[in-house]
């Protein structure tokens, strides 16, 4: 009994008759009048005391051992390494990859639009620079409001990522699907839809663009695809037509403002009439046709609307149809007299 007293005095000169930790709601079980605790502590005090002698020696030994080891790497390491820096550079040859496989406008509208929010991000522009004033516009004469809140979708958040790919898909998906071969329609699309916000903007209280030009992406594409099944969240099957408007009940729901969705649903249906409905009327033409100085731009080859080609050249390798032309066997004739 002598070591329980020794160890319990040696507990009451450290804490005042308890270990630091020791105290408990539960009766402790009490040992020739000290509690079971204090003595686990005190074997506790005294095992960390026997390692702490033997301690220097180990540290000296660890330290020989990493002087060894200092010279020549382990081979795992270097292997390591390697490997390392073969996926960073297969990493970043993908990434470069993908990027160059975008189309061109989507590319650089993408780009631009992540550079503005990185910027934002870094404190080196502020958003009171960027958003849609008519006032200042007209009187401080910044004519750069007429295009930066195209392309500011607000800070690195779940919003942010949302607008993003939503932009980047349909954007996408339209330059290479109704769009594809025809850049210079694809851009005087982007004119006509940033136009046309700016003027609807200018007569209702709207700070920042993209977001209804990014509605109206997704409304033209799906009118364009009516026939697509898609889901909501694997939740609400539809088909395209009706994406748009789910975007909008998805809006109510989270509280958000459903006059950006409204107002690119509005700019998209004007284009898909202009561009896909009227022109097929009795007596319809083409209101938006592409101004050849876009063409001369953008699009690498000019179709010649005079231009004939030859019949090997013709799908199916023969004019079919033209035989019953007025003058179609009149001209073999003339061919040979000749």
């Amino acid at each position: 009994m002598v070591w329980i007293e020794m160890l319990s005095a040696t507990n009451i000169s450290k804490s005042g008759g308890h270990w630091h930790g020791c105290q408990t709601n539960e009766n402790p079980v009490v040992l020739s009048g000290f509690s079971f605790f204090d003595i686990l502590n005190s074997v506790e005090f005294l095992i960390r005391l026997a390692a702490y002698t033997t301690r220097p020696r180990q540290r000296m030994a660890k330290l020989n051992l990493r002087c060894k080891q200092s010279v020549t790497p382990p081979i795992s390491t270097v292997d390591e390494i390697i490997n390392s820096k073969k996926l960073y550079k297969m990493a970043y040859h993908t990434l470069r990859q993908e990027y160059m496989l975008m189309p061109p406008v989507t590319r650089a509208y993408t780009t631009v639009c992540l550079l503005t929010s990185i910027a934002v991000q870094l404190d080196v522009v502020s958003p009171f620079q960027l958003y849609f004033n008519p006032l200042l516009i007209t009187q401080k004469f910044e004519i750069w409001r007429l295009l930066t809140p195209f392309f500011f979708f607000g800070t690195f958040s779940f919003n942010f990522l949302f607008n993003m790919i939503f932009t980047y898909r349909y954007c996408r998906m339209l330059e290479e699907g109704s769009f594809r071969g025809r850049t210079a329609d694809f851009v005087y699309m982007f004119i006509f839809g940033c136009i046309t916000t700016v003027i609807c903007a200018w007569f209702v209280n709207l700070l920042f663009l993209g977001h209804s030009l990014t509605t109206m992406f997704v409304y033209i594409w799906a009118r364009r695809n009516p026939y697509v099944r898609m889901n909501f969240f694997g939740l609400l099957p539809f088909r395209a037509p009706y994406l748009p408007w789910v975007l909008v009940a998805f809006s109510v729901l989270l509280g958000n403002s459903v006059l950006v969705d409204i107002l690119g649903i509005a700019i998209g249906h004007l284009y898909f009439f202009l561009e896909d409905v009227f022109p097929n009327q009795p007596g319809g033409r083409r209101l938006l046709a592409t101004p050849r100085l876009l063409k001369l731009l953008f699009d690498t080859h000019i179709e010649d609307p005079i231009y004939n080609p030859a019949p090997d050249e013709r799908p199916g390798g023969f004019d079919w149809g033209a035989a019953g032309a007025p003058g179609a066997a009149e001209q073999p004739r003339e061919n040979e007299n000749q």
